[in-house]
């Protein structure tokens, strides 16, 4: 298919279903999937040369590949890779409905005659096309099932999921699945483009997280073992050297491993979306979190494909877990997800350690130093959330009972001492504060950096500059207002950001798009700005950026926040939001500002 050209106007994307013409050849392509399989089928014209193209080669990084195959219909392979991830793996078991007359294996004919033969490319990138001859509009299908544990795996999943042919059930059974999922939340009034746009935004919600374990149970885990969901499951206790692993007490044949956390933006708005529509996978989500620091040692800050690619900044995953835990959601260990959290923020790298002793990060420490600090400081708020919790809990259970333990008083008096710490912790963002210039400012050996100027973007920051993160203290807006001078020059600075003819200088930083003065509504930590307004009383503010023009919204780009659109829909009060279409939060997004009013914080009931 790289070979032919394709316009959109012959494509056709829904959820579920994809189709393409390709005109210079008369060839339909269509893809559908169950969870683990993807099933093509392909309407060939006559001809003695009809192709299909596996290509091991495109995206990233091949470190290695194998191709077996198995007859004239079937292949088995490995494709291990290196990007974003540096070891990524995927065992892939493919099956066509008509054998092939031959193949072409980078740009060798081989003869397939044989009953098995193995291609090996080792660090060489792998090719193969097969040849099949075909009748006028002659449909081939393809079956692709693919595992991240072993080809047993993927072959499992395979014979699970998809032991037939039956392309339109498994369309139907896929916009079905799709249909339950997007009704969690109807809509009405407004017109068809409206209707389309927020359920796009919907869609894009749901893209990720992705299951990671195969239907047996069997997940890869941050150790790289093969670790198993069930008791006494197939891939149980195995790892890549045969021994057998210490097991996750967190196993539950219900539940799902997930992948793909892209924490620092998906903590703002697309998790706590979660814990009011989804809690069945957000208890999978904190449980996936809980095995990942287990067999990883810490909480996730950006895994993805069972590595931790320490991509941001933050430890995030304790917003989502004490999100969940302020909404009473059950189906995961309280005591261990504090655990987990507790440890993560104790650790010495990335500026902690320096964090922990002076009270903020030096531009010596550790690069984005501003940032790390704002952000180290509302996780250890949620820390103080989630002990706080705790130690209720545990008060609550000795009225209950009347049942007193020297044990019990001293895990109460445990977690209300750590409240206490962690609440002094989430005040360090007073310590980056200058009062004089009324910003938050890098500091270096003992001193603010000069010169400065808040619209520089400089490595004191994370993809922003200072007037983007000088309005990042969601979990104390009273306190940021007192820094500010006062609720009036609070008001101020946040009309100033909206309204100043300042623009960026500095690093050049791609992310930072969309901007109303030096609100950068393409990116992350600006999104929750104009709700700020709320906080301040004055909410005819924040519908001062929601146009007439209905926020120039284009339907090319349904449901994703950029550099042409501006604010949305009216809502009262402030919260986290973000934009990564890599993880669909820009629908998120767009979905927190209509769905829903929620306080600064994620830990709303």
């Amino acid at each position: 298919m790289d070979q032919h050209r394709s316009f959109h106007v012959n494509e056709n994307a829904e959820p579920g279903y994809y189709s393409v013409q390709l005109d210079d050849d008369g060839i339909l392509a269509e893809m559908t999937a169950t969870s683990r399989v993807g099933l093509h089928r392909y309407r060939f014209p006559e001809s003695s040369e009809a192709q299909i193209l596996l290509d091991l080669k495109w995206r990233d990084k091949v470190l290695d590949s194998d191709i077996k195959v198995i007859g004239q219909k079937r292949l088995e392979g490995t494709r291990r890779s290196s990007s974003w991830a540096k070891e990524q793996a995927v065992y892939f078991v493919a099956e066509f409905s008509k054998p092939f007359d031959l193949a072409f294996f980078n740009g060798t004919t081989k003869d397939f005659n044989l009953k098995e033969q193995t291609l090996s490319g080792g660090n060489l990138s792998q090719k193969v096309s097969f040849r099949f001859t075909t009748s006028a509009s002659e449909q081939i299908l393809l079956k692709v099932a693919i595992s991240f544990v072993s080809i047993e795996g993927a072959r499992k999943n395979l014979a699970a999921e998809l032991p037939g042919w039956d392309f339109d059930k498994v369309r139907g059974d896929a916009k079905a699945a799709w249909n339950k999922e997007l009704s969690k939340i109807e809509v009405s009034g407004g017109n068809d483009a409206q209707t389309t746009n927020f359920y796009t935004a919907l869609y894009h919600t749901m893209i990720q997280p992705n299951v990671f374990n195969d239907g047996d149970g069997g997940y890869r885990g941050l150790d790289g073992k093969v670790h198993s969901l069930r008791s006494g499951g197939v891939e149980e206790g195995r790892s890549r050297g045969g021994r057998k692993n210490p097991q996750s007490a967190i196993r539950d044949p219900q539940s799902e491993q997930y992948t793909v956390f892209s924490l620092w933006d998906t903590f703002r708005a697309a998790h706590p979306l979660y814990t009011i529509i989804d809690q069945r996978r957000t208890v999978d989500f904190i449980n996936t979190f809980i095995r990942q620091y287990e067999q990883g040692g810490r909480l996730p800050v950006w895994e993805l494909w069972g590595e931790e690619t320490d991509t941001m900044i933050g430890y995030h995953a304790v917003s989502v877990i004490a999100d969940a835990m302020a909404k009473g959601i059950k189906g995961f260990d309280y005591e261990k997800a504090y655990a987990a959290a507790k440890h993560s923020a104790e650790l010495d790298h990335f500026g902690l350690a320096a964090y922990k002793k002076r009270g903020y990060i030096s531009m010596e420490d550790e690069n984005e130093s501003v940032s790390r600090t704002l952000e180290y400081a509302y996780d250890d708020w949620c820390i103080a959330q989630m002990a706080g919790i705790l130690a209720a809990k545990g008060e609550d259970e000795i009225k209950r009972t009347g049942f007193v333990t020297s044990w019990n008083e001293k895990s109460i008096f445990r977690y209300k001492q750590d409240t206490a710490k962690f609440e002094q912790r989430a005040r360090y963002f007073e310590n980056l504060f200058d009062t004089k210039t009324g910003f938050f400012r890098p500091k270096k050996n003992g001193g603010f950096v000069e010169p400065f100027a808040p619209n520089e973007v400089t490595f004191g920051f994370t993809e922003g500059n200072s007037w983007q993160y000088s309005f990042f203290v969601p979990h104390d807006v009273a306190r940021l207002e007192e820094l500010m001078g006062g609720r009036e020059k609070f008001v101020a600075k946040l009309d100033e950001l909206f309204s100043t003819d300042q623009k960026l200088a500095g690093r050049e930083q791609a992310d930072l798009t969309g901007l109303i003065g030096q609100y950068a509504h393409g990116n992350e930590p600006s999104h929750h700005i104009a709700y700020l307004y709320n906080y301040a009383h004055q909410p005819w503010k924040t519908q001062k950026y929601h146009p007439a023009d209905n926020g120039r919204i284009l339907q090319a780009n349904a449901g994703r926040p950029d550099r042409q659109r501006r604010l949305r829909p009216n809502v009262s009060v402030v919260h986290i939001v973000c934009v990564r279409v890599l993880s669909g939060c820009s629908g998120r997004w767009r979905l927190r500002v209509r769905y829903a009013a929620f306080p600064g914080d994620d830990l709303s009931a």
